[in-house]
C-alpha cells in the first residue's frame, strides 16, 4: 500500500505553472494615462508655440486672429484636446502628489475635492469658452 502512494505523481508536480498577471486596476490606467498624455502634449503644446509665437507675429494675436481660427471646428477641436489633456494630466499629477504628502485621510479627501472642484470649473469654462466663442 505505501509503495502505491509513492509510484502516484503529485497533481500539482505535473500540472504547468499558470503566470498571473496583476490586475489592470484605476492607477494602472492612470499610469499609462500619464505616459502618453504627456506624449501627446508635448506635440499638441509645441505645435500651439509655433503656431502662435514663430509662424504668426505675437504682435498679431488679437481677438480677431482668435476669431478667425476658431472660426475653424478643427482648430477649436485643437484647442480643446490641448485644454482636456493639459487639465487631465494635471489633475492626474497633483492626484499622485496628494496621496504621497497627506497623510490624514480627512485631509486627503478634503484636498481632493478642492482639486476636483477647480479642475472641473476651469474645464468648464474652458469648454464653455471654445464653444461660445467659436464659429
Amino acid at each position: 500500500m505505501s509503495r502505491r502512494l509513492e509510484e502516484r505523481p503529485v497533481a500539482s508536480a505535473n500540472r504547468p505553472k499558470l503566470e498571473r498577471r496583476p490586475r489592470q486596476n484605476f492607477e494602472t490606467w492612470s499610469w499609462y494615462f500619464m505616459r502618453i498624455s504627456g506624449l501627446v502634449l508635448i506635440f499638441l503644446a509645441l505645435a500651439h508655440f509655433t503656431i502662435t509665437h514663430i509662424v504668426y507675429d505675437v504682435v498679431e494675436t488679437d481677438a480677431e486672429f482668435v476669431a478667425e481660427r476658431w472660426a475653424n471646428p478643427l482648430w477649436r477641436a485643437y484647442d480643446w484636446t490641448l485644454l482636456a489633456l493639459g487639465l487631465l494630466h494635471g489633475l492626474n499629477g497633483l492626484r499622485w502628489i496628494l496621496d504621497d504628502y497627506i497623510r490624514a485621510p480627512a485631509k486627503r479627501v478634503t484636498a481632493k475635492a478642492a482639486l476636483y472642484s477647480v479642475t472641473g470649473f476651469l474645464f468648464f469654462y474652458g469648454t464653455l469658452t471654445i464653444i461660445t466663442y467659436g464659429g
